[in-house]
């Protein structure tokens, strides 16, 4: 049972596949690409009741769009049939000045109708040089040095601020008139002397006046 349903699950996928409708399309470029030198147009236009188709290009309008106008669109190439595989032209981009630009590729059917498919903002800069790719630094570009290891005894952190030395200070000159310990003892023995002297000098003078 299972087996049968995986088949007919298979068939229905088939059968939708060769019956679906292709539609009109450019798959690249896309909106926004900046375009160089000769491009690659990939797309789809095999659709049902196919009469011929056009690819062409037009200035982008001041609004970023592209003009609806028949005669602002410059075919790049034409086709009277489907194209077999996703390329459908190379645009070669050196035959116009830098700017912004619209790309269409439509399909006129066998009724009289048609269908578009439509990119916009496409950049043409064949003038500006290709920006410059930046490399990749790796560890191998970086130069690491290692940290000097500290010798035995000799601690692994330390202040890296010199301490700043106090200023000494200066000892001042001695006093001249300041008096030591052995100046007031010479001082005061040769006064003693002094005033014994003038005792003894006193008591003479008076035993001779006794005498007298």
């Amino acid at each position: 049972m299972l087996n049968l349903t995986v088949a007919m699950l298979k068939a229905i996928l088939i059968f939708a596949l060769l019956f679906q409708e292709t539609i009109v399309s450019i798959s690249s470029p896309q909106a926004g690409d900046t375009l160089r030198g000769r491009v690659e147009i990939t797309g789809g236009m095999d659709v049902p009741g196919f009469e011929s188709a056009e690819l062409a290009f037009a200035y982008a309008s001041p609004s970023g769009g592209a003009s609806d106008s028949a005669d602002n669109w410059f075919a790049i190439q034409t086709f009277s049939q489907p194209t077999a595989g996703p390329a459908i032209a190379a645009w070669d981009t050196t035959s116009i000045s830098d700017g912004d630009y619209s790309l269409r590729l439509r399909v006129f059917l066998q009724d009289g109708s048609f269908q578009d498919a439509l990119v916009t903002d496409l950049k043409v800069r064949n003038d500006e040089p290709l920006p410059t790719p930046q490399p990749t630094q790796t560890f191998a570009d970086f130069n690491f040095q290692p940290l000097n290891e500290p010798s035995s005894g000799e601690s692994s952190f330390s202040d890296p601020t010199p301490i700043a030395a106090l200023p000494t200070s200066t000892p001042l000159p001695p006093n001249p008139a300041s008096l030591t310990t052995t100046s007031i003892l010479s001082i005061f023995g040769k006064s003693a002397l002094a005033i014994l002297g003038a005792f003894i000098f006193i008591s003479l003078l008076l035993r001779l006046r006794r005498s007298a």
